[in-house]
């Protein structure tokens, strides 16, 4: 066991939500301040998953476990490269240990290195309760200015994320190829992984590495192209499919991604995962809508319509698709079991699969996997028409 806090716990840290409710801890990671929409995650284990997930881009993260950081961070449970992406992160107690053969440093250490300002020893019960009756809203952590009514001024009127195009900020720069697997606990580090027999090009929106390995798995030649690559372009390296991927923020916001799905629809088959999703929703003429509190962790059960299976998944997401407006385009698939939200949908007519969780899990079960292999499937019953 390694002990990894760097020293003792001292300060004082604010967290000041936009509707004037105040929470008093210590530092967690680096000083200074940082400001988001507040959401908090129900996921017991993978928090170095949750804190490079491109999704959070733009949110503070609250875990509701208890006891987080005891196994440290490591080299390789990432979902994106760069280092964490969330604005800061919210903690009842950080472990000053950490028990892994993995690990390569602590969890507060990692934090400060990224730059990341945090939050610990508040009452993330009451938080947690606090955001799931009044809703996600803005909130603002300082460890500087210690004046909550100062802090309040500065947060109540932000405008929140809701209109901003936050996909820019975590997209590729340029296209690249991707060729890796899943992890294989064999004694090696990766097993082989099958030869691929179809090509597919990945919308980067803020895409999870995950997903990646998942289509990898799935026999894909994978190219991930930058969010706003014309749908023309895409259409001309005669890839067999198309992936439109996770991301973070309002689906609205990303105009230039539903031009591009609107033109892809029809043209080439088409797997939407989460932002994804909605992304596919609004380019088929349909709405979206914001839910009060999102879905965020890795125990949420959703019913697969079409095999009765319930599965639990793994999910990160404010915004959800209106089946309903999409008058009668698609069938849905999938319902979430908490609360009744539509979950997925397949096109009536054309190839065309989309869910709203996120079946490459990372963090999270793998019940969802097999959507890949289906959607594999699709393209190969597209191909022989």
């Amino acid at each position: 066991m390694l002990q990894v806090n760097g020293g003792a716990r001292t300060g004082k840290a604010l967290l000041v939500l936009a509707d004037g409710t105040v929470f008093e801890g210590e530092p967690l990671g680096a000083r200074g301040e940082t400001k988001g929409e507040v959401v908090f995650n129900t996921s017991m284990t993978g928090y170095q998953e949750i804190l490079t997930d491109p999704s959070y881009k733009g949110q503070i993260v609250v875990m509701t476990y208890t006891q987080i950081g005891n196994y440290g961070v490591n080299d390789e449970d990432v979902e994106s490269a760069g280092g964490p992406k969330v604005e800061g992160f919210v903690l009842k107690e950080c472990s000053g240990y950490a028990s892994s053969w993995r690990c390569r440093e602590g969890l507060d250490a990692y934090l400060r290195r990224h730059g990341v300002v945090g939050v610990q020893g508040i009452d993330t019960r009451a938080l947690t309760r606090h955001l799931r009756n009044r809703g996600a809203q803005m909130g603002i952590i300082s460890t500087e200015e210690h004046d909550a009514r100062r802090l309040h001024e500065r947060i109540k009127d932000d405008p929140g994320i809701g209109g901003i195009d936050l996909v820019r900020h975590v997209t590729a720069k340029e296209p690249y190829r991707w060729s890796e697997g899943l992890w294989r606990w064999t004694g090696e580090r990766r097993a082989e992984r099958p030869a691929p027999s179809a090509s597919i090009v990945v919308y980067d929106f803020g895409v999870k590495l995950n997903i990646l390995r998942c289509l990898a798995e799935a026999g894909f030649d994978i190219t991930v192209v930058p969010a706003r690559t014309p749908a023309e372009a895409v259409l001309e390296t005669g890839a067999d499919a198309v992936l439109l991927s996770n991301g973070p923020g309002d689906p609205e916001a990303v105009v230039y991604g539903i031009d591009n799905a609107r033109r892809l629809i029809g043209r080439i088959p088409v797997f939407g995962i989460c932002l994804g999703h909605q992304i596919l929703g609004l380019a088929m003429g349909g709405r979206t809508y914001k839910l009060k509190f999102g879905h965020h962790g890795g125990n949420h059960p959703v019913k697969d319509l079409s095999t009765g299976r319930v599965e639990i998944t793994s999910q990160n997401h404010n915004y959800c698709v209106d089946i309903e407006s999409l008058g009668g385009q698609v069938r849905l698939t999938h319902r979430n079991l908490y609360d009744g939200t539509e979950e997925g949908m397949e096109h009536v007519e054309l190839p065309l699969l989309s869910v709203q969780h996120h079946p490459e899990a990372g963090p999270g079960p793998n019940d969802s996997r097999h959507l890949f292999q289906r959607f594999r499937q699709m393209i190969g019953g597209h191909e022989g028409r």
